[in-house]
């Protein structure tokens, strides 16, 4: 999935993009309500491109994350991030079966579910082909044993 251009910006709700840049300042657009503002070069911003989610081994891009999470949706919206923290410890599970529980919390968990149900708000979600073509090949062979 590619990240390149969404911010998150700390003290601000939702997910921005980038729209264009000036000397000292970035203009960026709301994807929740499509208002513009201006940050400036000292507020804290991160491009989701940089978030990683730690695992017992190493360390997963977000991209990979919200791959794993339209693949089990199939590109459709998933839970609530309001949901309980057990559902939604368990769907984070299902989802990276080894994130480090002692460093990633469950505000981590909520953040990345809720920015995962904005992006599909707005069509950014796309399923990988990889993903596509197995769940062609699969949905195939179902049609096969039925048939037979």
């Amino acid at each position: 999935m590619e990240l390149e251009g969404i911010l998150n910006i700390s003290g601000k709700p939702g997910l921005f993009k980038v729209i264009s840049k000036a000397k000292g300042r970035v203009i960026v657009e709301s994807l929740i309500d499509s208002k513009r503002i201006a940050i400036h070069s000292n507020s804290k911003a991160n491009t989701l491109q940089e978030i990683g989610i730690y695992t017992y081994n190493d360390t997963k891009p977000l991209s990979e994350i919200l791959d794993s999470i339209a693949q089990k949706e199939n590109g459709k919206e998933s839970i609530s991030h309001k949901s309980s923290t057990e559902e939604l410890s368990k769907y984070f599970r299902e989802i990276l079966h080894n994130y480090d529980e002692e460093r990633v919390y469950i505000s981590d968990i909520k953040k990345i579910i809720q920015w995962y149900n904005i992006m599909q708000s707005v069509d950014l979600i796309k399923i990988p082909k990889k993903s596509k073509e197995k769940s062609k090949e699969k949905s195939k062979e179902k049609n096969k044993k039925i048939k037979n």
